[in-house]
């Protein structure tokens, strides 16, 4: 929550016990920045709404302005944390309603604002849940531009519009990773899928630097399927929600490439792992990248 101190002749705030984050940087030619640790914020995004805004009450840091809901981070908090206790905070979003796809940060040395772009996953309604919002509404995207918005925002808004659409997905031949390695998989299939999956998850928790996936300098946060076959669907039932499994009801080959296949009609940016020839050019035929089982398999904690 951001509680920032008043200025003289500003009325005094509600006040409550302050995090050592809750403090104003001065910058070197005097401009003040709210946040001894950095601040963060939340741009949720719903494909059939809009963006979620906060227009901001008039005693705030650029009172009157809509801006997205977030405030000052706590000391070791990273930023998705940060934006998205933020974002509970001040406009009642729901854990779990979102899920973070992208993190960019403005880093001026001496102070930085991370946005989290994340989608959301289970629609909800915004509540104003303390003093800092006048209101928070849905705002279509092509209509953000007519709000009088945050400077900060402002100037950040037409970048992060353009990432909107981007959809980074990877999706996983388990069977055909866990092959690659002779470490007994075959004794346990199901126990060698999940210590692979625990593995995805652990590297996905930090993001994952966009010139991994192609992209930009971003921090990103890609959709990850793993698809099952044979006795390895038993991991299935141990899978963290950061991770989706699918359940190959046949061939994993042909669920594989009928998920890349989906995911690329609906404007997703899809690498499939797989060092399978086969697979590979069938994926690649419906518009996907590919990327062998070593490609993973290094970057995995």
């Amino acid at each position: 929550m951001t509680t920032e101190p008043p200025r003289p002749g500003e009325p005094r705030r509600p006040s409550g016990p302050r995090d050592p984050g809750d403090a104003w940087v001065v910058a070197p030619t005097g401009e003040r920045y709210w946040g001894r640790f950095g601040a963060a914020g939340l741009l949720a995004w719903d494909p059939r709404r809009g963006v979620l805004l906060q227009h901001r009450v008039a005693w705030s840091h650029f009172g009157g302005t809509w801006g997205l809901p977030g405030g000052a981070r706590h000391e070791d908090e990273s930023a998705v944390g940060g934006a998205m206790r933020e974002a509970a905070e001040e406009a009642g979003v729901p854990d779990g309603a979102v899920r973070a796809r992208l993190v960019s940060v403005l880093d001026l040395g001496f102070w930085s604002y991370a946005t989290v772009v994340a989608d959301v996953v289970q629609p909800f309604e915004p509540v104003i849940s303390d003093p800092e919002s006048v209101e928070l509404s849905w705002v279509p995207v092509d209509a953000v531009d007519d709000y009088p918005l945050h400077p900060g925002f402002a100037g950040a808004w037409g970048r992060l519009r353009t990432l909107l659409p981007v959809r980074p997905t990877i999706i996983v031949d388990a069977a055909n990773v866990v092959g690659s390695v002779p470490d007994g998989w075959w004794r346990d299939r199901a126990g060698a899928a999940g210590r692979l999956m625990d593995r995805v998850e652990r590297w996905l928790a930090g993001g994952v630097p966009g010139a991994v996936l192609s992209l930009d300098e971003h921090t990103w946060f890609p959709r990850v399927v793993v698809v099952l076959e044979g006795r390895a669907r038993d991991a299935a039932a141990a899978a963290s929600r950061s991770v989706e499994v699918v359940e190959a009801p046949a061939s994993g080959d042909d669920e594989i490439a009928a998920q890349a296949a989906r995911a690329v009609e609906a404007g997703e940016q899809v690498t499939v792992i797989t060092s399978d020839r086969g697979l590979a050019d069938r994926v690649l035929a419906v518009g996907a990248a590919v990327h062998g089982a070593g490609w993973l398999l290094e970057r995995l904690p």
